[in-house]
């Protein structure tokens, strides 16, 4: 191959240790353990808030702060403080991944029908029942709406690991600005694009059938042959 051919098209760097397939890997590692612990954190959190309505501010400024903090500032932060790692990384990554989920998680249950709520509590259910059985089933496309958008964040901005010296598709971009070799830039910004689409799609597809027919209309539409019924509309004498 001469040394004219483009970075991604080029077999060398599809191999070893520094190959895109193990950058690639390196990067879906950063970001699953951080959505991991987001959810962990944001989730329990979200609920707990939207079926108690107790402690709404925390959510709501969760959501402005998270928006607000700067990524890589926060990781050089903690790199100053705890040395360099992973920890670091992990720690700015899980900050980033917190807020989308949590606020709407807490959405997703403040805005379910309260007559499904109150029929389901007239029927004698408990009030974890109710959670589990009225409230999480009918908010999980807002719920998962929130994993999607912190899925995008995170596996955009995990490339700030490279950073402090770790692997990842970061270290295109970063090694490739070192050397001003933009093909490898530019190499690392698609993967990156390409990445973040085909994780967008994968998480769409398990929000479309995560989601009861019931909840979403898709079985109603069906069974029916006219348009779906809103996903907001549940009839509680059905719960």
């Amino acid at each position: 191959m001469g040394d004219d051919t483009p970075y991604l098209f080029d077999p060398t760097h599809w191999s070893g240790p520094t190959g895109i397939p193990q950058l690639l890997l390196a990067h879906l590692g950063y970001t699953g353990v951080a959505l991991l612990c987001g959810v962990a954190i944001a989730l329990p959190v979200g609920l707990y808030i939207g079926h108690t309505g107790r402690g709404s501010f925390l959510a709501i400024n969760a959501g402005n702060a998270g928006r607000s903090l700067p990524t890589l500032g926060l990781l050089m932060l903690m790199v100053t403080l705890m040395g360099l790692g992973f920890l670091p990384v992990l720690i700015a990554l899980t900050v980033l991944v917190v807020p989308p989920i949590l606020t709407s998680t807490y959405a997703g249950l403040r805005n379910v029908d309260r007559s499904a709520v109150d029929a389901a509590v007239g029927m004698g259910m408990r009030p974890w029942q109710v959670l589990w059985r009225v409230e999480v089933p009918m908010a999980l496309p807002v719920v998962l709406g929130g994993l999607r958008s912190a899925a995008l964040q995170v596996v955009a901005t995990a490339t700030v690991a490279a950073s402090v010296g770790l692997s990842g598709l970061g270290r295109l971009l970063i090694d490739g600005l070192s050397v001003n070799d933009y093909g490898r830039v530019i190499a690392g910004a698609v993967v990156v694009a390409v990445l973040a689409i085909v994780l967008d799609l994968l998480l769409g597809l398990v929000q479309r059938y995560a989601v009861s027919p019931g909840v979403s209309g898709r079985g109603l539409g069906r069974r029916t042959g006219g348009p779906a019924a809103p996903a907001s509309r549940v009839d509680p004498d059905r719960l």
